[in-house]
């Protein structure tokens, strides 16, 4: 088997969880990005990093797209369905096409605590619960249903079952 590191970047522990369940699964070390060194990175041949999706893109990405990994597998996490949401644009504007087409990208589902988020969240979910309030029903997407669902409550959708794919695919590396 592969060495493989499980690298992540957490704000409010969705991610974090996450990543402790398939460092747990692989038997792999685990680092918070702000504690492995970059030159590290070259010490393994599957580099597994988790962030989580914010409107400005993947939490503490840069950890892995300006140092070179042998093998990147990424995985997002996100409180919109991953089964019903397109993340090509967050991955377009965060990765070259060249890298895109070397690394495999797994997106799970997260939670929300509105009483843990920052000031800026905050604002930021009152300002997308707002413009899904203004959408007719028939404009709605799931996406926006589950913003007005879930305004101000805490709710977690966090699975362990979830990592599987992630896990046997790193295991056939």
């Amino acid at each position: 088997m592969s060495k493989i590191v499980v690298i992540y970047k957490s704000k409010y522990g969705a991610t974090k969880r996450y990543a402790e369940w398939i460092s747990e699964s692989l038997n792999a070390p685990l680092f918070e990005s702000t504690d492995i060194k970059q030159s590290q990175l070259n010490d393994y041949d599957v580099v597994v990093y988790g962030g989580g999706l914010y409107a400005s893109g993947i939490d503490g990405v840069k950890a892995v797209t300006e140092n070179f990994c042998k093998t990147l597998v990424l995985f997002t996490v996100g409180l919109a369905d991953p089964k019903s949401t397109n993340y090509t644009h967050i991955l377009e504007k965060t990765f070259s096409p060249e890298q895109l087409s070397k690394m495999r990208v797994f997106h799970l589902r997260g939670g929300i605590d509105y009483k843990k988020l920052s000031l800026l969240h905050k604002g930021i979910m009152a300002f997308v619960k707002r413009a899904a309030d203004k959408k007719t029903s028939d404009q709605r997407t799931g996406d926006d249903i589950g913003i007005i669902e879930t305004y101000g409550k805490e709710v977690n959708f966090t699975n362990k079952a979830t990592i599987k794919p992630l896990v046997e695919y790193i295991r056939t590396l």
